[in-house]
């Protein structure tokens, strides 16, 4: 028996539902890693062209598929997270198109795309990932509409698709009003009721551990890792030192944070502090880890952190999405002045076997300074400022790494800096430990807040020091202006085409201009949570509202919503000939100036006597009353289309 589906799809329809399997496929594809987006990309196009006349092989198919999930899995290094799921599903769509030919085939194509956009969702919430999805589902939608078409069998090949286009908007438009009270007003938990799938790729971020060149990726990433907004005085930028992981431990090659029960060990302030505070705001990007970084050093933490003796702060899960936090810093003056036994030892270990010449200049200084500690970190970084300089350009390490950069290449970045003035003061006996975060930041003066890139992340030394206890020293800064070159800033200096067109156009750096947006959005999408609901109605005079107030309103808007949707809907129904429903409603618009057609007048007749009264209206609805009459009541059938939309565009 013969399959009601089994007749192809016309030509036009089948490009329209590829077109909207595309966008669909874009959506995702930018979340992607670049090389396994092209590769996806390319196969979805050859299997559109290749499956054009009629679906590839069941085999042919099935290789494909092997393929893809390996290069998949190549890439993610054999792990499973949401970006592996999210790429094997935009292979699979790639593929998909290659055994479609039917109605049927094509329907579910067009169901299978448009997962796409929505599991993009779960790699990024940006508007651009919103636009792109938006536009995806629009075209989509769009496409299942002639496919629609194509079935009855008198309007396959000849729908406009920008009316279809407004069909689609409007039965969008109908729920947007549902939609955002669900947004709005829906009560929100201020924890998620199940977690998110870590990701197998690792975002751009501070690590616990610091190997030679693990920071090469992230000084050469412009992305913004925290956004910074200071609610009353500001430190300058040399002191925006924002702390993350502290490594007190050495291998030769590999810092790393040491025993991971200090996270659960009690913590105890030892620290005097001078009476200025930071207040500050900062809005985090997910990094999919469990530390958060403060400004040096912070005094108040929000509720649900933990700050641990190095006063690093942790989270109790990983930041997979965007979040906001309110905190307090101040610099001390005196940091744990009394360092026990065992974090002394800690402090003061190094591997056995490495560094020779570093150890032998180290106890050296040692018996030229005799006990004093502070004369042998100056003399240090007087010896950085004379003959060091700043490059991203070094070779790959050998084995005695801080050996090779102290007396043979003196050229490098923070890493290097700071791994080698640690293991020098380390050598000459004055405890040091290796501090990671970020340095500085740049002001936005649109949004009067404070961006942190992922290439401001550094590296810089603490040492303990009698009756001051740690002490910040950033070996990296001391090494002379004049003799910093090559570094990443200068080299998007020298490209920096936004910025040139910025100037141009008069409005500064459009890239800040761009992140203004994107914190907006953040602000007013991204940053809705529990709290600002709760508070959502305060600058009305109403108290925190609880979740039973809120579902009461949600409610109360949700069946004001629906009541409008039935309204618009059963206004639709009324009249079901779209052709009738143009022709009211033009007479609806005649209405309002007192020419509105009589029950008992005939389109000529009424159109005749508006002439009488509009001379400037006399021929074009003359016209249209005579082309309505003719497809009203003359015998046979033809496409209507063309008098409804001149119809709809008449205007009294």
């Amino acid at each position: 028996m013969k399959n009601a589906d089994a007749p192809t799809l016309d030509a036009r329809s089948r490009r329209w539902t590829l077109a909207a399997t595309g966008a669909c496929l874009l959506a995702l594809l930018v979340q992607l890693p670049p090389a396994l987006a092209m590769g996806i990309g390319a196969t979805a196009v050859l299997m559109a062209f290749a499956s054009w006349r009629r679906p590839l092989p069941g085999v042919l198919r099935l290789l494909l598929a092997l393929a893809l999930v390996a290069a998949v899995m190549s890439v993610t290094g054999m792990q499973f997270g949401r970006d592996t799921g999210c790429a094997l599903l935009a292979g699979m769509l790639a593929i998909k198109p290659a055994e479609t030919r039917t109605l049927r085939d094509n329907r579910s194509l067009l169901g299978f795309a448009l997962f796409a956009p929505f599991a993009a969702f779960l790699l990024d919430q940006g508007p651009l990932s919103m636009a792109l999805g938006l536009g995806s589902v629009l075209g989509a939608l769009v496409a299942l509409h002639r496919l629609a078409d194509a079935e009855a069998a008198s309007l396959a090949g000849t729908t406009r698709p920008l009316q279809q286009l407004r069909e689609i908007g409007k039965l969008v438009a109908l729920g947007v009003p549902l939609v955002l009270a669900a947004f709005w007003l829906f009560p929100r938990f201020p924890s998620p009721l199940w977690g998110v799938p870590e990701r197998a790729l690792a975002k751009p971020g501070l690590s616990d551990d610091m190997t030679p060149g693990s920071y090469l990726d992230l000084i050469a990433d412009e992305a913004p890792a925290l956004r910074v907004q200071f609610f009353g005085a500001t430190p300058p930028t040399s002191q925006m030192y924002w702390r993350g992981p502290v490594l007190p431990d050495f291998d030769g090659r590999t810092w790393t944070r040491g025993d991971a029960r200090a996270d659960e060990a009690p913590f105890t302030p030892a620290t005097e502090r001078a009476p200025v505070a930071w207040d500050y705001q900062m809005d985090v990007e997910p990094t999919e880890r469990r530390d958060l970084v403060a400004l040096d050093l912070p005094t108040a933490t929000p509720e649900g952190t933990w700050v641990r003796r190095d006063y690093s702060v942790r989270v109790p899960t990983p930041l997979t999405a965007l979040t906001r936090w309110r905190l307090q810093s101040s610099a001390p003056t005196r940091f744990e002045a009394d360092l026990p036994a065992s974090l002394r030892q800690q402090a003061l270990r190094l591997p056995p076997g490495f560094n020779p010449r570093t150890r032998a200049l180290g106890t050296q200084w040692r018996q030229d300074a005799g006990t004093d500690d502070a004369a042998i970190v100056a003399r240090a970084l007087q010896w950085i400022r004379a003959d060091f300089a700043y490059t991203l350009d070094t070779p790959f390490p050998g084995r005695d790494t801080v050996d090779e950069f102290l007396f043979d290449q003196q050229q490098g970045f923070c890493e290097h800096f700071s791994s080698s003035f640690v293991f020098l003061m380390r050598s000459a006996g004055v405890p040091a430990r290796v501090v990671t975060g970020y340095a500085g930041g740049v002001y936005n003066p649109l949004g009067r807040y404070w961006i942190v890139r992922n290439m401001d992340a550094h590296a810089w030394a603490e040492v303990w020091l009698p009756q001051r206890g740690w002490v910040r020293v950033d070996p990296t800064a001391a090494v002379a202006p004049e003799r910093i070159y090559d570094t990443l800033e200068d080299r998007l200096r020298r490209g920096g085409a936004m910025g040139a067109v910025g100037e141009l156009i008069g409005v500064g750096d459009l890239g800040q201009v761009g992140d203004w947006l994107r914190r907006g959005w953040n602000d007013l999408v991204l940053g809705f949570d529990a709290t600002r609901q709760a508070r959502m109605f305060e600058r009305f005079g109403a108290k925190r509202l609880g979740s039973a107030a809120l579902t009461a309103l949600f409610g109360l808007f949700a069946l004001a919503a629906l009541a409008w949707m039935a309204w618009l809907l059963a206004r639709g129904e009324r009249e079901r000939d779209p052709l009738l429903r143009a022709w009211h409603r033009l007479g609806t618009r005649y209405a309002r100036l007192g020419l509105g057609r009589a029950p008992h007048e005939s389109p000529d007749a009424w159109a005749r006597r508006v002439a009488s009264a509009r001379q400037q209206a006399a021929q074009p609805l003359l016209s249209l009353s005579r082309r309505f009459a003719d497809a009203r009541y003359a015998p046979g059938e033809g496409d209507n289309r063309a008098l409804i939309e001149d119809l709809r565009r008449h205007r009294p």
